[in-house]
């Protein structure tokens, strides 16, 4: 739906069904009412998760127009996707395999290609009549465990073949935009343990090889002047602010902007998401407990990485939660989990979410306008430990709902 914030919906990752026949069932059954629920009078938003065995259904051309048919008939509108999970993501253990295969391979290539085929097709045009702007969020290049990270020559070797497949596909952006005047954009998604894992590397890797390889393959693909191919570049791959995911990393909003901008980089979406966190008491009774709490999200589906504060200030990765509990000891004095918790709660007794981030983040778009599209991103709900799942569809009518309700308060405060 339209807000004074951007494009906001949900991504229908929280749905189940790797084929397309039944990822459309599920929405199916979802989405009407919720449109009904969140935007009754006006089009209701969806950022779309197709699996590599959905996408290859959509595109067959009697799916695409039912599916183009059922969009119109029910007010709903795609303007965003979700490209990382490849595979099965749920039901499933998922944990490193999400980023299987990573952007060292042309599989990734071939569906990141489709699915903004796809979205150039999907995406609907404003009061005006022009489309609007599309991105598709994908994986930060591939997982930095499988490879010897700490020698330089391995990290260039990785940061260069990835690098060369992403500017495959910002070639056929520019093809795209050519041909349909569709602008759309490839939003790379730092999460931890990520080849990509802040804003800083998010900056390196941007400045150290998209760039200078962009501007050597575009200048002879396309004729462009260095100018002309840099800003190409800068619009067609952007970042996905995942909330949760720099929450994590313990990185301050208005730095990972501020950061961005004085490289003239661009934010493609926000997707908005919280994480788990508790700082640690300094009695044992009180440390047991906050470790009791995390146990309880310990799960075997989806890799929870934990970035622990000690005592001195410094910051220990771990890259799931099993191995931050074994390694727990009295120099940790914070945690903070990568599980994807409901974005309305702010407590889980002694745990707490990082539902502050949200607000900050949300504050901020109302101030700097740093992109016009939100995505809500829970898709834990079947793992949530019991006691905290909910129907889906109301759990997903109140995350919205709190996004909503959160941005109108902005609005009056801003006008006040």
């Amino acid at each position: 739906m339209k807000t004074p914030l951007g494009h906001l919906g949900y991504c229908t990752n929280i749905h189940a069904g790797e084929s397309w026949a039944d990822h459309f069932a599920a929405l199916q059954q979802a989405v009407p009412e919720l449109k009904q629920r969140l935007s009754p009078d006006a089009p209701f938003g969806l950022g779309l998760r197709l699996s590599n065995q959905a996408s290859e259904d959509l595109e067959q051309p009697e799916n695409l127009v039912a599916f183009q048919h059922w969009l119109a008939d029910n007010g709903l509108y795609v303007f965003t996707m979700n490209g990382f999970p490849f595979g099965g993501f749920h039901r499933t253990v998922v944990k490193d395999q999400v980023h299987t295969p990573d952007w060292t391979t042309e599989a990734r290539v071939e569906y990141t290609k489709r699915l903004f085929r796809l979205l150039s097709i999907l995406l609907p045009v404003d009061e005006l009549g022009n489309a609007i702007q599309g991105g598709i969020s994908t994986s930060p290049l591939s997982y930095r465990h499988w490879f010897e990270w700490n020698q330089p020559a391995a990290r260039d070797y990785i940061y260069s073949q990835t690098t060369q497949n992403v500017l495959e596909v910002v070639s056929d952006l520019i093809r795209l935009r050519r041909q349909t005047d569709r602008l759309m954009h490839l939003d790379l998604e730092p999460e931890p343990d990520g080849i990509i894992e802040t804003a800083d590397e998010f900056v390196t890797w941007f400045t150290d090889y998209l760039i200078p390889m962009g501007l050597e393959q575009l200048t002879t693909e396309f004729g462009m002047t260095d100018e002309e191919a840099e800003t190409a570049i800068c619009e067609h791959v952007r970042l996905c602010y995942d909330v949760c995911h720099f929450a994590v990393g313990y990185e301050r909003p208005a730095n990972v902007l501020d950061k961005l901008k004085a490289y003239n980089l661009r934010v493609g979406k926000i997707q908005i998401s919280a994480a788990l966190k508790a700082e640690f008491p300094q009695d044992a009774d009180g440390r047991a407990s906050v470790r009791q709490a995390f146990e309880r999200f310990n799960e075997p589906t989806y890799l929870h990485q934990v970035v622990a504060r000690t005592q001195s200030g410094g910051l220990l990765r771990f890259p799931d939660l099993p191995e931050a509990l074994a390694a727990l000891d009295d120099s940790h004095a914070e945690w903070r989990a990568h599980f994807h918790v409901p974005i309305f709660v702010a407590d889980y007794g002694v745990l707490q979410s990082t539902q502050d981030d949200i607000a900050e983040v949300l504050r901020l778009q109302a101030e700097r306008s740093f992109t016009n599209q939100l995505e809500v991103e829970t898709y834990t709900w079947e793992v949530l430990p019991e006691g905290l799942k909910r129907d889906l569809v109301d759990s997903i009518d109140r995350e919205v709902s709190w996004v909503k309700d959160f941005n109108a308060e902005i609005q009056r405060t801003t006008q006040s």
